[in-house]
């Protein structure tokens, strides 16, 4: 029966104007009323629409409270109908003001079938999305009239709140095995044709292509280490080995150094040149031949380097797309992800952001369908730990968050035992001028350790059986100089400096 007190029908069915633009809401009342109906005649029908609702999909208060009876009743495996969500909505204090049996029976009478409840279902998600867009803008349009409000920092908001509305609303169908399969078939005969088996972009290094098959794509590894093991050092050179012997497009995303600093070393690592007179331009002559020659290997190299400071996740996926979509980038590296921020998002800590981060990464990875690389910082256990095997970096020794391990698909540890005055390994290896590839994590496959070498003077990581020694004016460089370790209290930054060297000269190579 209709209630005809004027007040009582305001109160129960409230109409909401938004002032700025003069009109009512984006709602479909109706069919909000007929797929309620339609769930408490027809026990299977939530199962269509549960992953399309939400209480708050829903534009009346009211017909919010009916939705989370029914709602709850089903998580319970509780039948429904008009009575037990009255009896639901009494437990949870909102059957009164929602109208009570008589608006139940209203809604049930409404609906002979629940034949189209999934398309009804799709318009009030439509109508949902179209409301929380209405007050994303209010909101930056709000905030743009204040002054005092910084433009940058209402750009980063601006992109956080859309961002997360996009992942509150983005659903993943399923898809039936046989196309999967179909995928799986191609990229084996794939696998097949390439040398190596690789079905992944190749690092450039012999034993780790051969352990992970390249990187793959939607993955995100983490390259971590201490401060002056090397990280960005490694991850330049798998960039070189990318993007100039395989002229595979990468991106560089630089929060540390700017892009002069990177290509320095660079360009040390491409022409054999020490970075310090890279940096001060004192070449012999056969030095300069050597940079002359080289040099020509990094025209039109497809390495894209961004060097914004303080990166946001949410600038980091922006320009991300764009790159991938106009430079068709297939890799993506990040140095380093304790330096990146969430803004636009509220944490209770840092490591709640970093987890955030590290999520979102992964989000992307899989998003690009391409392989994420981010560097991470180690904390301070492992110096503290005694003996050649304490020094090795474990899974637990990541920085701020335990989710970057759970989010990575792969997790890598820059080892130099050399730094640590340890000269050889467990199974009597030489560690002169030698770095540990520590696989601690792999999702897809075998954890092991790959050798490498290290050449400082050239900020470069090489298959041990490509090194070979550069001579310059009757002298070897590629022989080990005695040099004096670094200092023990060593800052929570990776200590290398541009050009290789650590920032007090004292760095091993």
């Amino acid at each position: 029966m209709a209630d005809n007190n004027p007040q009582t029908r305001r109160k129960s069915t409230p109409q909401p104007i938004d002032n700025s633009i003069g009109h009512v809401p984006p709602q479909a009342l109706e069919i909000e009323r007929m797929v309620l109906g339609a769930l408490m005649i027809d026990h299977d029908a939530f199962s269509v629409v549960s992953e399309i609702l939400r209480p708050e999909t829903f534009y009346e208060k009211k017909n919010q409270a009916v939705y989370q009876a029914i709602q709850n009743l089903n998580l319970h495996e509780h039948p429904v109908d008009y009575n037990t969500v009255l009896e639901e909505m009494k437990k949870e204090g909102t059957a009164e003001e929602s109208g009570g049996l008589a608006y139940l029976l209203e809604l049930t009478d409404k609906v002979m079938s629940s034949a189209h409840i999934e398309y009804h279902a799709r318009i009030l998600a439509q109508k949902f999305m179209a409301r929380q867009l209405i007050s994303f803008a209010s909101m930056i349009e709000t905030d743009a009239f204040d002054e005092s409000v910084d433009v940058d920092v209402l750009m980063q908001k601006a992109e956080g709140s859309l961002f997360e509305l996009s992942q509150r609303n983005m659903r993943q169908d399923y898809v039936q095995i046989n196309t999967v399969v179909q995928e799986a078939v191609a990229a084996i005969q794939k696998a097949a044709s390439n040398k190596g088996g690789l079905t992944g972009v190749p690092t450039g290094y012999t034993k780790l292509d051969q352990i992970t098959s390249g990187l793959q794509k939607s993955d995100l590894v983490i390259i971590a280490g201490r401060p002056a093991m090397g990280k960005t050092s490694f991850a330049l050179s798998m960039a070189k080995n990318i993007a100039v012997d395989h002229r595979i497009p990468v991106a560089f995303f630089s929060l540390e150094m700017n892009n002069l600093q990177l290509v320095n070393r660079i360009l040390s690592n491409v022409c054999e040149v020490p970075g310090n007179k890279i940096m001060n331009g004192q070449l012999d002559d056969a030095e300069w031949k050597r940079f002359d020659k080289n040099l020509r290997k990094l025209e039109d190299v497809p390495l894209y380097i961004d060097d914004t400071a303080g990166l946001s996740i949410f600038e980091l996926r922006t320009k991300a797309r764009r790159l991938v979509r106009e430079k068709k980038v297939e890799v993506i590296m990040v140095d380093y992800l304790q330096l990146m921020n969430a803004n636009g998002a509220r944490f209770g800590n840092r490591q709640e952001e970093v987890s955030t981060i590290s999520r979102s990464l992964k989000q992307l990875a899989k998003e690009l369908d391409i392989p994420i690389l981010a560097l991470s910082q180690l904390n301070r256990t492992v110096d503290n730990r005694e003996g050649p095997d304490g020094k090795r970096p474990q899974l637990s020794d990541l920085r701020e968050s335990g989710a970057i391990e759970q989010d990575a698909d792969i997790v890598l540890f820059v080892h130099r035992p050399e730094y640590y005055h340890i000269y050889a390994d467990s199974n009597g290896n030489d560690m002169h001028g030698m770095a540990q590839i520590i696989i601690a994590k792999h999702r897809k496959g075998a954890i092991d350790d790959v050798l490498l070498s290290f050449r400082g003077e050239f900020t470069r990581f090489a298959n041990p059986e490509d090194s070979t020694p550069i001579a310059t004016g009757g002298e070897i460089m590629g022989s080990r100089m005695n040099r004096s370790p670094m200092p023990d209290n060593l800052p929570d930054i990776d200590n290398d400096d541009p050009l290789g060297g650590s920032m007090n000269d004292s760095l091993p190579y």
